[in-house]
């Protein structure tokens, strides 16, 4: 019967077809149509906009085609938005067809808003189109752009406010119904965007090299401003206002002002550059692709603060140049227009990896995306006021300062009312006639306008007619002489007077930038002296701008912190961590030097760590040196890295580590010394220079798993054979070993493409070695890392300048000279020199470096000095990305305590829950112990911890309580009994005890037991009498009361059958009684005692049942 049915239904099929296309060619040759090759038309199509409606099409294809019916709408907001799409493909050529093709519309163009459909469109106008194309290889998607052949028609749309409401699909609660009806007439308003940018709102130090500020500008969100935007890239109309001060011209030929990279890496439109005879050259990139440039020759003035406006009107340029009220313009007009596009690429204040920037100042600069008539960019800022009157005293004082050298130096006549100063004109005249007197280039009143300086001069006069003290020597005798004039022997508090003040800013002008740091540090904090934040931050800008690594530092830390009235702008942040970066780069190279020290992380607040410390008199130092002359290579290695870095306060000694890593690396047993030791052999520190031996040694200490001598290897075959092929194979191996140095090299390979195996540029593989090599801690791979980060210039890699600021600062905080400033202040400290420690701290923690903060806040505490001091430096500490725990909790204490005085008191106990949280996460049993008795007091826990103790918030308090508690055990001692261990045993407790108390029988032993423990505490004492009562009595008098008896009970005692007898037996009668019930109480007792240790043991059985 199957057989039968599959027949017949195949036969019916096969009719069908055979009569479709039957009716087909009838249709085709009825129509009498003469169809052209490539044919589409609608067949029958709606009119208006209804879900549902059918289209028909007929069309006509020579080749294999797609085709398609597509509905398009367009809103105020956007054009040519495809709501409907269904596509086919035809392989039938030459052949006439009718295809038909249903409707199906979102809801957005149907209904009205409601609760289940709020993303309506309102539309403007609705098309339904269909179109073909042919397909290439025969199976390659199309789209309308690629149509040979199209049809369209109008749809007539539905109003928004006539459109039906949508069918509901499910129930809604009167609840959400009531919040739908309060919030669906709500407009959501666009946010505010304009065309006028403030790139830049406060001054920017420029070193004159390679480091700059990057900006990027992102195409408009409003439709109207970016198709404006899009129309002016031909045809531009922009506005560039810039202030800039300048300290030199360029060192090189060229220096950039502004300049605009593309994302090729290539020069774009516009090019603002100053040229080392302070002229400005502008260059611009035509619409034709030609790059066209012209210079104007200006001679712009140094220590002025100068005004360039530049604005681009198609093909011209206008340039006003200002200062001092006046104004200079210039006009060129170049042969086409100018093609602009600033959302391609980035911008770069300053200088870039291409070109280095000028020396000097960057102030406000704003721009105007569709040019102005009237820029409004004034020079208002007090802070650039008094930079520029800071300049110019410093510049009096140089001249002051060398003058006076030359007139010691070359033993002219001083007068001799005041030593070393000219004496008034009026004065000589007074004066004896034909006295030779001197010819000093300053007036009489400039010595008491620099009263400190011209003092100290006087002292070290002596000095400088020998030639011992000369210029650049001044500026740290200056420096100290501030720092000891700071404190006092009996002074604990610091109270900054002006002579300390005056010659810390007479050491900042000769360009020691120590002196500017501290400067601003003592400015910003109030530190003995009254805040000035305006002057903190003009020495702060003096400090980044001579170069020095410190000030870079701090500048850059304050930046991305905001804090101390500087802006958080993370752009201008990496300006300078990128400096230091690179600077921190060059040192190591040199970390071998006696001004340089790795630095090492002890806390003064930590007892253990000052404890770990040695120096060459310690028993830990002398029984090292005893265990390696001995012949314990582990120990010679030790010995010999440890002199070599200067690691635990043990001075540095090249020669001696080489001994010790020579000695150990001859055992053959150690290849790290091995490695060690050939590159001392490989630089000539401490021994000979021999490539050879260190050739050899780097080949076995490789062959013994040394990642390091891999990686050596390949710079030895790199560098010195010229083998790259070789070299690429060692640091590939490093490299998937987990050398961090074999990551970079290659990474530089792929960069420079000198890699055989690949001989071609490649960026991205580049960056992704020098990504990996930054995660290790490699500063050059960080530094590199960072640039391509902060640019966002490499495809696929998006601008995260957060990140290249965090990855730089990281770099920074192991700079070398950085960590012999530590070294220095440990040394103070460890010496009794309070003082001298804390002044060195703060410098290093003005930096951002967290140990520095902390051991500064100890310092303020143990010196006794300002509240303010002690959390300035807690609270900076807590702002680093890696806090230190110490910090955190005594913020969260300061904030917990706090809390009991002031009105804010809930927001102050939030921010302690915050700080033990971030505790607690950095695995801080403290930390976690705090949590604990906050979220006991009823307190909710924040968020950010339920992950870590896999707590939810659906969890009870005494779940999420006992959960903290195990991780606080388990992050402490095991074998010690802790706040955390007894808080957990007295928790489990209490639930055992609750768990007890919820069943009546046990319940029942619960009240028994605790009565058992009233009649112990009643008859324990009475038992205790009874025994001492008993123990107390004579044997005589037990005989006498007790008569003797015969063996028939007959009283052998007859002469006292008398009144006597009779007496004693009435007598006797009581005190039996007596002993009767002293004996029934006994027993009592005795029971009690009993039933009440089987209650109490019942009952701790059942506590212990309950307990584990």
């Amino acid at each position: 019967m199957n057989v039968l049915h599959a027949i017949l239904f195949g036969y019916v099929f096969t009719s069908a077809i055979t009569k479709g296309e039957c009716v087909l060619q009838a249709i085709s040759s009825e129509s009498g149509e003469s169809l052209p090759g490539n044919f589409i038309e609608f067949k029958s199509a709606p009119d208006k906009v209804v879900d549902g409606s059918v289209v028909r099409v007929r069309y006509q294809c020579l080749r294999p085609c797609q085709l398609a019916v597509e509905v398009v709408v367009s809103t105020l907001r956007k054009t040519d938005l495809v709501v409907f799409s269904r596509k086919w493909i035809s392989r039938r050529v030459g052949v006439y067809r009718i295809h038909q093709v249903l409707l199906r519309l979102p809801p957005s163009i149907l209904y009205q808003n409601d609760f289940f459909n709020r993303n309506v469109l309102e539309v403007d106008n609705a098309t339904v189109r269909a179109w073909l194309a042919h397909l290439k290889d025969g199976s390659e998607p199309r789209t309308h752009n690629d149509s040979m052949s199209s049809i369209y028609k109008v749809l007539e749309i539905t109003p928004l406010s006539e459109r039906p409401a949508k069918p509901p699909t499910e129930s809604l609660s009167w609840f959400a119904r009531l919040m739908w009806q309060m919030t669906r007439d709500r407009t959501s308003l666009c946010p505010h965007e304009s065309d006028i940018i403030d790139v830049l709102k406060f001054p920017l130090a420029s070193t004159g090299e390679h480091f700059g500020m990057v900006r990027r500008f992102q195409p408009f969100s409003d439709d109207a401003l970016e198709r404006g935007r899009l129309h002016a890239v031909t045809q531009p109309s922009v506005t560039l206002s810039v202030w800039i001060y300048l300290l030199k011209w360029c060192h090189k030929r060229l220096c950039g002002i502004i300049h605009h990279v593309d994302g090729r890496n290539s020069y774009d439109s516009v090019l603002m550059l100053l040229t080392d005879t302070g002229d400005v050259i502008i260059q611009a990139r035509l619409t034709t692709g030609e790059e066209e440039a012209f210079q104007v020759s200006v001679a712009l003035p140094l220590r002025k603060w100068i005004r360039l406006d530049c604005s681009i009107q198609n093909s011209k340029v206008l340039l006003y140049v200002s200062w001092d009220g006046q104004t200079h313009r210039y006009v060129y007009d170049f042969p086409d227009s100018i093609y602009y596009d600033d959302t391609d690429g980035y911008f770069v204040i300053g200088g870039s990896k291409y070109m280095p920037g000028i020396h000097g100042y960057f102030g406000p600069i704003k721009y105007y995306r569709f040019g102005t008539e009237e820029i409004k960019n004034q020079l208002h800022l007090k802070t650039l006021q008094e930079l520029d009157k800071t300049h110019h005293k410093c510049q009096e004082i140089k001249a002051f300062t060398k003058a006076f050298l030359k007139e010691v130096t070359q033993s002219h006549m001083l007068s001799t009312n005041s030593k070393a100063v000219c004496t008034p004109h009026l004065i000589r005249l007074w004066g004896q006639s034909g006295k030779k007197t001197c010819s000093q280039p300053w007036t009489w009143e400039t010595p008491l306008k620099y009263s400190s300086l011209f003092h100290l001069l006087q002292t070290k006069e002596e000095q400088v007619r020998t030639g011992s003290l000369e210029m650049k020597h001044l500026r740290t005798t200056l420096f100290k002489e501030a720092v000891a004039a700071m404190f006092t022997a009996d002074q604990t508090q610091i109270k900054i007077t002006s002579e300390p003040m005056s010659l810390l800013q007479v050491s900042s002008c000769f360009g020691n930038h120590e002196a500017s740091l501290l400067l601003a540090s003592i400015l910003l904090s109030g530190l003995g002296h009254s805040v000035d934040q305006i002057q903190g931050h003009v020495y702060s800008l003096i400090g980044a701008s001579g170069d020095g690594r410190f000030a870079l530092m701090h500048a850059g830390y304050k930046h991305t912190q905001g804090i101390d009235g500087f802006p958080k702008d993370l752009d201008m942040a990496y300006s300078y961590y990128s400096n230091a970066g690179a600077q921190s780069n060059i040192d190591m190279a040199y970390i071998y030097e006696d001004e340089q020290y790795i630095p090492e992380h002890i806390y003064l607040s930590n007892q253990e760590d000052l404890n770990s410390l040695t120096h060459e008199t310690s028993d830990d130092f002398q029984f090292l040196k005893y265990q390696a002359e001995r012949g314990d290579a582990e120990c010679q290695r030790h010995l010999g890295t440890m002199l070599y870095w200067g690691q635990n306060r043990v001075s540095k000694d090249i020669v001696s580590a080489a001994k010790w890593l020579h000695r150990s690396s001859m055992q053959m047993k150690d290849p790290s010394a091995m490695h060690d030791y050939s590159i001392l052999l490989m630089k000539g520190q401490g021994v000979k220079k021999n490539h050879t031996r260190a050739f050899q040694l780097l080949k076995k200490a490789a062959a013994m798993g040394s990642n390091d001598a891999l990686n050596s290897l390949g710079w030895y075959h790199g560098t010195v054979l010229d083998d790259h092929e070789s070299a690429a194979k060692y640091f590939e191996q490093a490299a998937l070993n987990g050398s961090a140095d074999g990551m970079f090299n290659l990474g530089a390979y792929h960069l420079s493409g000198e890699n055989p195996r690949s001989p071609w540029r490649n960026e991205t593989a580049a960056f992704q070695h020098f990504l990996n090599a930054s995660r290790l801690g490699h500063i050059a791979a960080s530094v590199e890392a960072a640039w391509y980060l902060s640019t966002g210039s490499l495809g696929g890699v998006s601008q995260d300048a957060e990140r290249a600021v965090i990855m730089l600062k990281k770099v920074c905080e192991k700079n070398g000279h950085l960590g012999f400033m530590i070294r220095e202040a440990l040394q103070a400290y460890l010496q009794g020199s309070r003082q001298e420690a804390f002044v060195k701290y703060v410098l290093a923690a003005e930096t951002g470096l967290g140990l520095a903060q902390s051991n500064a806040a100890h310092l303020c505490e143990e010196l006794d000095l300002s509240y303010d001091c002690q959390w300035r430096y807690h609270n900076f500490s807590i702002l680093n990305y890696d806090s230190q725990t110490s910090a955190l909790l005594k913020m969260g204490d300061y904030y917990y305590h706090s809390s009991s005085t002031r009105e804010d008191s809930l927001s102050l106990v939030g921010q302690a829950l915050s700080m033990y949280s971030r505790a607690a996460l950095a695995g801080s049993p403290q930390g976690m112990y705090n949590l604990v008795i906050l979220a006991q007091q009823g307190h909710v826990l924040p968020q950010s911890i339920h992950s870590m103790f896999n707590v939810s918030r659906y969890d009870e308090d005494d779940t999420v309580v006992e959960k903290i508690l195990r991780r606080c055990v388990e992050s402490e001692h095991e074998d010690a009994v802790t706040p955390c261990s007894l808080a957990l045993l007295g928790d489990q407790m209490g639930k055992a005890l609750r768990r007890m108390t919820q069943n009546g029988a046990q319940l029942l032993l619960a009240y028994a037991s605790l009565l058992s423990v009233c009649i112990l505490l009643v008859f324990i004492p009475l038992q205790s009498c009874f025994g001492q009562r008993v123990s107390g009595l004579r044997p005589g008098e037990l005989r006498a009361r007790t008569a003797p008896v015969s063996q028939d009970g007959v009283n052998l005692n007859r002469e006292q059958d008398g009144i006597m007898g009779g007496t004693y037996r009435v007598a006797g009668n009581p005190w039996l009684t007596v002993l009767n019930g002293e004996q029934w109480l006994r027993q009592t007792s005795d029971l009690a005692v009993t039933l009440s240790g089987v209650c109490l043991c019942a009952f701790w059985t059942t506590f212990l049942y309950h307990l584990l």
